[in-house]
Parts: structure tokens; C-alpha cells; sequence
């Protein structure tokens, strides 16, 4: 059975590897007193199998490979950041395993929860609404014409 803060760090998690670099950046030169941090697993570039399923509930089969990239930090406290970003930037990577790290400790949870996480999410979401509301005005409806008989 999952915990209450397991559903929230990988929510928490998912946010930050989706978020883009410049404001992972921009969010973490407004982070007070940032803690010092020892690099535990340097961030590496890999592949990684993508599975899917047939019709979405299908049998899974091997989509492809992706680029990931992953990094682990540990601050003076021994909380350990991870992080796994699609793609090659090792710096993304570093900074969702530092907020991360972050986000576990109690004292900053609530407010990087509220500033950064809800910041990342709001954005996302917008995007993912724009996306969506640019492919449905694509829409064709088609229309069937009976002839009288």
C-alpha cells in the first residue's frame, strides 16, 4: 500500500522532469540558503526502453528507445535527490534531483510545494490545454445526408 508522500514525490518528481531547464534555473536562483550538495551519481546520459500496449490495453510489446538522462545528489543532511529527464541535458537533470532533495525536507516542503511545484504544474498544464485546444480545432465533423425518397 502506497503512502500519502510516495503519490506526492512522484507527482512532485514527474512535474520537475517535465519542467524545461531555463526555469528549473531561474526557479532555483530564488531558493533561500540552498544547502550544500555532494554529487552522488553524476548526471549520464542512457537509453531506455519505451513498452506500450496495443489499443492502449493491449498486450505491451517495445515501442523504442528513448534519451534519458539521470542524476542522484545527497545534501550535508543524507537526503538523497533523484532525477530522470527524457532527453540529454545533464544540467535539467541535476536540478529536478536538487529540488528533489528539497522537497523532501520537511522544514521546505510546504513552500516549494506551493512556489516551484505549483508554478512547473500550472504551466504545464496551460501548455497541455493549448496543445489540446489546437488540435481540436482541427476537428472535422462530417455530416450525413439522407435523400428523401
Amino acid at each position: 500500500m502506497r503512502s500519502e508522500s510516495t503519490i506526492d514525490r512522484r507527482q512532485w518528481m514527474a512535474i520537475l522532469a517535465r519542467a524545461p531547464r531555463e526555469t528549473l534555473e531561474r526557479l532555483w536562483s530564488e531558493v533561500a540558503d540552498p544547502p550544500p550538495f555532494t554529487t552522488l551519481k553524476p548526471a549520464e546520459t542512457g537509453l531506455v526502453m519505451v513498452r506500450a500496449r496495443c489499443g492502449g490495453g493491449g498486450a505491451p510489446f517495445n515501442f523504442g528507445e528513448m534519451t534519458m538522462t539521470r542524476c542522484i545528489v545527497q545534501t550535508s543532511g543524507r537526503i538523497q535527490g533523484h532525477a530522470y529527464v527524457a532527453g540529454r541535458d545533464r544540467r535539467q537533470a541535476e536540478l529536478a534531483a536538487r529540488f528533489d532533495a528539497l522537497l523532501q525536507m520537511p522544514d521546505r516542503q510546504a513552500p516549494l510545494l506551493g512556489t516551484v511545484v505549483g508554478q512547473l504544474a500550472q504551466a504545464q498544464a496551460e501548455r497541455r490545454d493549448g496543445r489540446w485546444a489546437d488540435a481540436a480545432a482541427t476537428r472535422v465533423e462530417f455530416l450525413t445526408m439522407v435523400r428523401g425518397t
